[in-house]
């Protein structure tokens, strides 16, 4: 998740999960089930990642609620791998809440590591997230962060608008869609960010995705 401007929309990590919902049954009995995936560019709450193609893959466990998952990208640079648990569930109301901690790590170069909790309500068509981090910095003291989302989908389409708070800033707009075809779950998205996120002024970037979940 590098803050970096020149170097991760719920952003590709949103599309991507998207991707990810159709298991194999007898994983789903189990509540295990794995996706992999390839993203034409790799974009993470407004913020670049790569410039070029990134490969994915996941593998997630799920059970009366509570989850535990790890997800690894390519990022040019290094791996992204990041390791994530917690519990959500859907009140009498249809009211769904999520509660969890994910912490992002990287090989080689790329950058340092984030941790974070991650809070979620959604209703219908409609999701809002709340996540409250520190990035690691190697040389100097450990920055503190927010992000706020929110996100409203409709038969595979959907628009997000997140915004960064804390020692970080900027915001971005996404609009994207996702639909299944010849067993593979396809998307194309338009990401929009701020000068804050691209660089002196604000850039726009089109990304295609497609992968496979078992």
């Amino acid at each position: 998740m590098k803050k970096s401007i020149i170097s991760l929309s719920t952003s590709i990590i949103l599309a991507t999960s998207a991707l990810a919902s159709t298991s194999v049954s007898a994983l789903e009995v189990e509540g295990l089930s794995a996706n992999v995936g390839v993203v034409s560019q790799y974009i993470f709450r407004g913020i670049v990642q790569t410039d070029t193609a990134s490969a994915s893959a996941g593998v997630d466990y799920e059970n009366s609620g509570f989850y535990v998952g790890a997800w690894a990208a390519d990022v040019q640079e290094g791996l992204e791998i990041d390791l994530y648990g917690g519990y959500g569930g859907e009140l009498d109301n249809g009211l769904g809440y999520s509660l969890g901690f994910t912490t992002y790590q990287y090989t080689g170069d790329f950058d340092t590591s984030y941790n974070e909790v991650n809070l979620g309500l959604s209703y219908g068509m409609f999701s809002v997230s709340y996540n409250v981090g520190e990035w690691e910095v190697e040389a100097g003291p450990d920055q503190d962060y927010d992000f706020l989302s929110a996100t409203v989908e409709h038969e595979g389409f959907y628009a997000t608008y997140g915004t960064w708070g804390k020692d970080f800033d900027g915001d971005y707009f996404e609009v994207g869609y996702g639909t299944e075809v010849s067993g593979f779950d396809v998307g194309v998205a338009v990401v929009s960010n701020s000068k804050e996120l691209a660089g002196t002024t604000s850039d726009e970037n089109l990304v295609f995705s497609i992968g496979k979940s078992f």
